[in-house]
């Protein structure tokens, strides 16, 4: 077996150090021994974005916040769903996942930084929804809302950061939510928060296997 290799390690804000693994051509990314997310695992990432595109339609000039960047597979299938006139916003917590995307993942990430459609925001992304306007946010952070490895993210999923995400929506818009596990507390939370709901479970691999993540599509009434 190849052994896997440390290539970096940075720290989350209020939060655990992460480290940055390769071996051959995956990398992967832990938090103490949890994996948050791996390049072997795309297929529910991209998939956020290609159900998220999907159900907005021709929409013109689309406005879409994603939060955060990740191993980029959301934004990727995002910039091949979305048309040219759309415009994405990224929000990222953690400076290093920015410089390891352009650095050692540079021939993974296949330049999606750079489209021109895409603006790269650092920082808290419940800041970057409150301070915006968007036909859609994307969020997957963590590993869905009851499973935080930095406890400040549990306001984007408390009534307060529910009622921002609905202000920060146009008529219309879509709040879309990844998790590695159901949560029917949290749907009901949604409801609560004045959201139709709608929910997908999605396979971990692109291929149609591994493990089963889920997917809420809130839409405000």
């Amino acid at each position: 077996m190849i052994p896997r290799e440390l290539v970096a390690t940075a720290r989350i804000p209020g939060g655990e150090e992460m480290r940055l693994y390769r071996r051959g051509r995956d990398h992967m990314i832990l938090v103490e021994r949890e994996e948050l997310m791996s390049t072997r695992m795309s297929g529910s990432e991209e998939a956020l974005a290609e159900l998220t595109a999907a159900r907005l339609g021709s929409r013109p000039r689309q406005h879409w916040l994603v939060g955060g960047y990740g191993m980029g597979f959301t934004l990727r299938a995002a910039l091949r769903a979305l048309p040219k006139d759309a415009t994405l916003t990224v929000a990222e917590l953690v400076p290093e996942i920015i410089e390891w995307a352009r650095g050692p993942m540079a021939a993974l990430t296949g330049g999606g930084l750079d489209d021109p459609r895409v603006t790269v925001r650092l920082g808290d992304v419940a800041d970057a929804i409150s301070g915006g306007t968007y036909d859609a946010i994307l969020l997957d952070v963590d590993n869905g809302p009851d499973a935080l490895v930095r406890a400040a993210n549990d306001r984007l999923y408390s009534s307060a950061g529910l009622a921002a995400a609905k202000a920060a929506l146009r008529r219309g818009g879509l709040l879309a939510i990844w998790s590695a596990a159901p949560d029917p507390r949290f749907t009901r939370s949604l409801t609560n928060a004045g959201y139709a709901v709608d929910e997908e479970v999605v396979r971990a691999r692109a291929n149609g296997k591994g493990p089963r993540h889920h997917i809420w599509f809130a839409t405000p009434r």
